[in-house]
């Protein structure tokens, strides 16, 4: 073996040696010149086993120091780096690694690099210099002259070239992490230059801190005095996470240098950046700033040396004292005992929780956009804190005051002394007990057929139930647990808390531990069988909502939970995340009805079972869609004493008044006390678009598999007139089931696929991003949904044995396609028959012997595209491309996922499995520092916390990465809550990422959609739902958007479009739009389908596609906007003054005393110019802008091209102009405004006339009469007029405000008619005639009982009085009327120019 050795390097050096002539002339130095030398060196080719690729590189290595070390002068100045920079760009680059490389972390350092850090060490002649990881001596081969050169180098074979280039030098090989002990009998160094290894340690291996090791052990090797240059990783810095080490490791020492350089080890197959240090071993200095380049070439003017520090000797160590310690010969004197210190034992009462109650609510306090900062509106509790992260609570919320409270709970002392609950916790306690107080009307028994209750005489009282709508983050866990603890006190010992997953135990028990209970108390109900009775005395009981549902034969979780309950049951019965229970109603899908969800359906069962529970529902997001609030039972919106009747009708109801309607529903909740919702404030929270370009290679990726989708897509087509699910010849389908099973798992994988596409595509961009945030002291949160684990399951169980030991799985978003083609691309065979109506349809055909029969030209067809997709640019998968980027010893994982592929050092593949409790430790290790960075899903996300907590050690901030919003709206936004929670060091920054592709667009849509009835629903105003971090105009399922898309049909079918023709984009979607005949379709594919088929169109084809869309969607929400009818929620009106006219009361609530209010208010507001300043800087940045002046009104305007609109049935652009007027804007077409009175002005006389415009504008009050229904509006939604929805807010600038519903003069008097209110005659007679105008009667009772209607005579509208006696016609002509005999009666009518007046004379009269 050893003349093997001594071969080897032999011919190491003999390659190295005929390298050196080709190194010392100016010519690039190429592979394949390498490899002709390496066949004549080593008498063969690397294909015989003679020689390695990797081997080929050592030798660069080696002839490099030796050309180096040739010129035997050193480096005298900075440049003559520049020499080395060109020698270094002649090089190959490194593109392959050996086993040996990864374990022993060879990397050798750039010889430009070496050049840098040798200069930086300033050489002396008397220098002692060491190398501790030597490699092949690229880092020292350029020194110069000095005393003595030690390297030390753990692998032999570089050893054998060390002595070659230094023959003067002393050689070792030792760990260079213990050199200060291994290397102890040599003579100190007073320079040590060394480049450690950065991730792994001999009997380590994978290792963190490796060069930081390394660095510690060399510092303690070096002279006092002496200087160290070191070439570190990137992390290596006084950054949070690394301060610690950090400052540890320099203690005692001056940085004198500090270099951050990115891509410089490029040739050596590797974009890592790193750091380069000057350290002398002098008492420590302040440190410098950081010096940062991305390359040496730009490093060099911003370099000088630092003065050497004088080196001297170390003193002498004493040697130390033996044994202080105690012996067993020796006596131990005693010291005297210090007196103990006494605690006398603290006192914990339990006491009632006192509060003030307020008569008057609390003031509003400042409002900040659509929020206001919460406070308690009722009560004022005596010693209770603020909660530790300032909450708020929308204006709509903030605005509706809650009821006073009677209920005062007892809790320890301890809990609001020591403020273990916040007041606005506290505040959650008190109205919880408020509405436990209390049943719903009626009495009922649970239907024995469905989720319902049913009115019974003989029936239960159902007490009421309270919603804890609090925001992801505000401690709904805490509060959950206060009011369990509320009633624990009070002898209720038996609770029930419903949560999402069993990982949630350890939460809840920190809740509750933490406010005084003993974990023991909360017991998981997996600790009993399904079919034994709970042994559980007292305590509570965790449920999960998957196994509220499971069943075992006659046995089920839902009866045994029951059973332990007892009929009597009293205690909290508490759904953590109620939303997991909001499918309970099931509903329409895109296939259909669908089926309520058996946990939903379970949840509801368990309320209607325990009559007398006290009933909980917490949750950030309680219902994305009214439908979903079927679960809340227990909040009485339906049933007796309300305006619905039933559940059904409730949910229409509110849907027929759109997401303005779903705002009071949170509203009137708040009012009876039964519902409180807020949220953690977002100051300081920051929003950052991450937006990736794509590159014209990832276009060229992305089209290709587009265009790969559209052939599987004509194939499937194919398909299925093949093996009979439709009938080519008739067009006619044979077998509706398959056809919409093929179609919807095509649709589903193509959109997953696609959707991971561009999530993988962006991975350039969010991997830069992630390490600018971790150099910068952020610690990154990355959300995603897609972990391809049920992939990896099939992938696994298709493996044979052999197969399984030596793994090779690719699991790219390319596996969707390669397993829906597999799976359930359609290949088999039906059989048509003809069903008892004559109908043809067809089944799936089995052979004699029952097996199934498959159709060859199918499978053909299915293995063409398996072979061609394999053949496709791969694309890494979005969650292993980032674990693999950064490292699995790095990266906090928590997606519940089951198992993971895991690449080794040696490249292979190995199959972790993980474990609930593998999540919570990678948590854990994310929490505590050791890793930076955590990726988190749906299903590792629920209840959890990654903030900036102020009870951990990583309190660096937070940068969330949302990668992928995923489908559903309330998922998303509670993983943006993951980052964003009480008591933390910091408030996060939010980084939705996005693409430059419009197809991405379907994506947000689905979220924005969503977020419009979330935020109504859960927060009372719908834009606090997406927190701003989507655009509402991202809604492209809004009714605009579904009528332009009906537009652009016809248009795309007329050809006149300039993106696509028609028979293209049917060829390429698949979607039909006319029938045999040519004629459109009566039913055209809805926009959900046109969107997901837009999706796999290539990108240019999309965004031509996208644009005509956009334009037609723009202008009819324009043409909305004009005429006001644009549905935009919440809106404030604000106003100089609001003055308080009337107050009518309309209702007042019976149990809670909140009352409904008609009030009639007379506002003023003056008019806000917009400043010159600002319209002239508006013109100087718009190139089309233009000053005009109105011939006629002698009015000024700034003039600038405005997004045009698009003709509706020749698809031709419509170019508009938009005016900007002192106070407001104005859109003109283009041939409208060349036929008006505008014509241009210069600019001064334009200022002019402008800021006499604004000043008139400014000094100028306009007044009006509003009326506002507002208060408690549910109870009377029946009432209230159904045409106008709009909820508005009434702010003035004194502070006042009024939130509620406009009520126009014609709705009054229906609206006191509909309530019963005795109001009509004090009505003005002029807003009677309106009503009656409008088509809404309106009854009199004085001075006789009439009613005044609207009535159609002779073809045209006429005011009549009804009712009107015979004897008083006279009198009432006398005053005005006249009368009309028509059909043989006598009709009495109020003149149309004069009815008010009239009527007035009329009413004064009968006075």
């Amino acid at each position: 073996m050893t003349d093997l050795f001594h071969a080897a390097d032999r011919a190491d050096h003999h390659a190295a040696r005929l390298l050196l002539p080709h190194l010392a002339a100016d010519g690039a130095i190429s592979r394949r010149l390498i490899n002709d030398i390496m066949v004549t060196a080593f008498g063969g080719f690397d294909a015989d086993g003679r020689w390695t690729q990797r081997t080929s590189f050592e030798v660069l290595e080696h002839a490099l120091a030796l050309h180096l070390r040739s010129n035997g002068q050193g480096l005298n100045s900075f440049a003559q780096v520049s020499a080395l920079v060109a020698l270094s760009e002649r090089l190959p680059t490194q593109t392959v690694r050996s086993e040996e490389q990864l374990d022993w972390q060879q990397f050798s350092t750039p010889v430009d690099i070496a050049a840098v850090a040798v200069l930086l060490a300033d050489v002396q002649p008397d220098d002692v210099i060491l190398e501790p990881s030597a490699g092949n001596g690229l880092l020292v081969a350029q020194i110069g002259p000095h005393k003595a050169l030690h390297l030390n180098e753990l692998d032999p074979l570089r050893r054998g070239r060390l002595h070659h280039v230094f023959p003067e030098a002393t050689i070792s090989g030792e760990d260079g992490a213990t050199i200060n002990s291994t290397l102890a009998a040599a003579e100190r160094p007073s320079l040590i230059l060394m480049n450690p290894p950065f991730s792994r340690s001999l009997g380590r291996g994978a290792d963190d801190y490796a060069a930081v090791r390394h660095l510690q052990a060399a510092l303690r090797r070096l002279q006092a005095g002496g200087r160290l240059v070191a070439i570190m990783p990137d992390w290596f810095g006084p950054s949070a996470r690394m301060r610690d080490q950090y400052e540890t490791v320099l203690r005692n020492v001056t940085v004198q240098t500090s270099v951050r350089l990115e891509k410089c080890y490029l040739k050596h197959g590797t974009s890592i950046a790193i750091r380069l240090f000057v350290i002398d071993k002098v008492p420590g200095k302040a440190p410098p700033s950081v010096i940062q380049r991305s390359s040496v070439t730009e490093l060099l003017d911003a370099l000088r040396v630092p003065e050497r520090s004088r080196a001297r000797r170390d003193e002498p160590v004493p040697t130390p004292k033996r044994s202080g310690g105690i012996s067993l010969f020796r006596a131990v004197k005693s010291s005297r005992p210090e007196p103990r210190t006494f605690h006398a034992p603290v006192r914990n009462d339990v006491l009632p929780v006192e509060y003030e109650k307020l008569a008057t609510p609390a003031p509003l306090l400042e409002q900040t956009g659509v929020y206001l900062p919460y406070r308690p509106s009722r009560i004022s509790f005596a010693t209770a804190g603020e909660h530790p992260t300032a909450l708020v609570e929308s204006v709509a919320m903030g605005s509706i005051p809650a009821p006073v409270p009677d209920y005062v709970p007892s809790l320890p002392e301890r809990t609001v002394a020591e403020r273990l609950l916040s007041a606005s916790q506290l505040e959650t306690v008190v109205y919880a007990g408020h509405a436990w107080a209390q049943t719903i009307p009626g009495r009922f028994k649970p239907n024995k057929e469905g989720v319902g209750l049913t009115l019974a005489e003989d029936g239960e009282a159902y007490r009421k139930g309270f919603f804890l709508g609090d925001g992801t983050g505000a401690g709904k866990g805490r509060q959950i647990a206060a009011c369990i603890l509320d009633n624990w006190l009070q002898g209720r010992r038996r609770n029930i808390w419903v949560t999402k997953n069993a990982p949630l135990l350890e939460d809840a028990r920190r809740d509750w531990t933490a406010l005084g209970g003993l974990s023991g108390d909360i017991q998981p109900i997996s600790n009993w069988k399904i079919d034994e009775p709970i042994g559980l005395e007292q305590g509570v009981l965790l449920v999960t909502y998957p196994t509220l549902r499971s069943m075992r034969g006659d046995h089920s979780r839902l009866k045994q939970i029951v059973d332990w309950a007892g009929a009597d049951f009293q205690g909290v019965l508490a759904f953590d995340e109620a939303h997991e229970m909001g499918g309970v109603a099931g509903g329409e899908g895109a296939l259909g009805a669908k089926e309520g969800s058996q946990q939903g359906i379970c949840g509801v069962l368990l309320q209607n079972q325990l009559p007398g529970a006290r009933v909980l529902y917490a949750s950030a997001t309680g219902a994305s869609d009214v439908n979903n609030l079927a679960y809340a039972v227990r909040l009485g919106l339906w049933g007796p004493e309300t305006a619905f009747a039933d559940r059904e009708q409730f949910i229409s109801g509110i849907r027929k008044g759109g997401i303005a309607a779903m705002e009071l529903v949170a509203r009137d909740l708040k009012a009876t006390g039964l519902y409180m919702a807020r949220a953690l404030s977002f100051a300081g929270v920051e929003y950052e678009i991450l937006r990736h370009e794509l590159t014209p290679a990832q276009i060229e990726i992305y089209d290709t598999y587009a265009d790969a989708w559209s052939i599987i897509h004509q194939n499937m087509e194919r398909a299925l007139e093949l093996t009979g699910v439709v009938d080519g010849l008739e067009n006619a389908t044979l077998n509706s089931g398959a056809k919409a099973s093929a179609r919807s798992r095509f649709e589903s994988t193509k959109q997953r696929f696609f959707g991971q596409v561009l999530l993988s595509m962006k991975l350039p961009t969010v991997i830069a991003a992630v390490r600018q945030h971790l150099a910068n002291g952020q610690s990154v949160v990355l959300q995603l949904v897609t972990t391809a684990e049920s992939i990896l399951d099939r992938r696994l169980d298709a493996l044979s044995p052999d197969e399984r030991a030596e793994l090779e799985i690719d699991l790219s978003p390319r596996e969707y396609v390669i397993d829906y083609l597999e799976r359930a691309f359609p290949t088999r065979q039906m059989r048509v028959f003809t069903d008892d109506t004559g109908t043809q349809r067809s089944v799936p055909m089995e052979d004699e012997a029952g097996n199934p029969v498959y159709n060859p030209e199918a499978e053909a067809a299915r293995s063409r595209l398996i072979e061609d997709l394999c053949a496709l640019p791969p694309i890494t998968s979005a969650l292993d491309g980032l674990l693999e980027q950064f490292g699995h010893d790095t990266v906090a994982e928590v997606t519940g996922r089951t198992k993971r592929l895991v690449s080794t050092a040696d490249g292979r593949q190995k199959l972790e499995t993980r474990s609930t409790r593998t999540s919570q430790a990678e948590a854990a290790a994310f929490m505590q520092g050791r890793k930076r960075i955590l990726i988190f899903s749906d299903a590792g996300g629920t209840g959890r916390s990654y903030h900036a907590s102020r009870d951990v050690p990583n309190q660096e901030q937070r940068v969330h990465l949302l990668l992928e919003p995923g489908w559903r709206a309330d998922r998303a936004i509670q993983g943006l809550g993951r980052t964003h929670r009480t008591h933390q060091a910091s408030t996060p920054l939010f980084r939705p990422v996005t693409t430059d592709c419009k197809g991405e667009l379907r994506f947000t849509s689905t979220i924005a959609r969503r977020l419009d009835s979330l935020g109504a629903l859960t927060r009372g105003q719908r834009q606090t739902g997406g927190q701003n971090l989507f655009d509402p105009a991202d809604n492209l399922e809004s009714e605009y958007a579904c009528a332009a898309l009906v537009t652009w049909f016809h248009l795309l079918v007329g050809g006149k479009l300039t993106s696509v023709s028609h028979g293209e984009f049917e060829r390429r979607t698949g979607l039909e739009l006319c029938d045999k005949d040519g004629v459109m379709k009566d039913e055209l594919p809805p926009i959900q389908r046109w969107l997901n088929r837009i999706l796999a169109l290539p990108i240019a084809l999309q965004n031509k596609i996208f644009d005509e869309f956009l334009s037609l969607v723009e202008t009819r929400v324009s043409a909305a906007r004009d005429a006001g009818r644009l549905d935009v929620g919440v809106e404030t009106i604000l106003v100089d003054t609001a003055t308080l006219v009337d107050d009518t009361l309309l209702r007042t609530d019976p149990v809670s005393g909140a009352t409904s209010h008609l009030l009639t208010i007379e506002i003023a507001h003056r008019r806000t110019p917009v400043a010159l300043d600002r319209i002239l800087h508006i013109a100087d940045s718009d190139a089309t802008a233009e000053f005009l002046i109105n011939g006629k009104s002698g009015m000024v305007a700034l003039q600038t091209r405005a997004r045009a609109l698009m003709e509706e049935k020749e698809g031709t652009p419509i170019p508009r102009f938009e005016l900007m007027r002192p106070t407001r804007r104005e859109y003109m077409r283009e041939q409208e405004l060349f036929e008006s009175a505008w014509t241009t002005i210069d600019r001064d006389a334009f200022c002019r006339k402008w800021l006499e415009e604004a000043e008139v504008a400014a000094n100028k009050v306009d007044t009006e009469t509003i009326r506002l229904a507002t208060g408690l509006l549910l109870p009377i939604w029946s009432a209230l007029p159904s045409d106008h929805l709009v909820v508005n807010r009434i702010a003035d600038k004194a502070g006042n405000s009024w939130l509620g519903r406009l009520v126009f003069d014609e709705h009054v008097v229906q609206l006191f008619t509909r309530l019963s209110i005795d109001r009509a005659e004090n009505m003005p007679p002029t807003d009677i005639v309106k009503s009656a105008s409008s088509g809404r009667s309106v009854d009199l009772t004085r001075p006789f009982p009439m009613t005044i209607k609207r009535s159609l005579v002779n073809g045209s509208q006429r005011i009549e009085l009804v009712g009107a006696p015979s004897q008083q016609l006279a009198w009432l002509k006398s005053l005005g009327c006249f009368t009309e005999v028509i059909q043989y009666r006598t009709r009495v009518f109020l003149p149309m120019a004069t009815a008010g007046d009239t009527l007035d004379r009329i009413l004064r009269a009968a006075a």
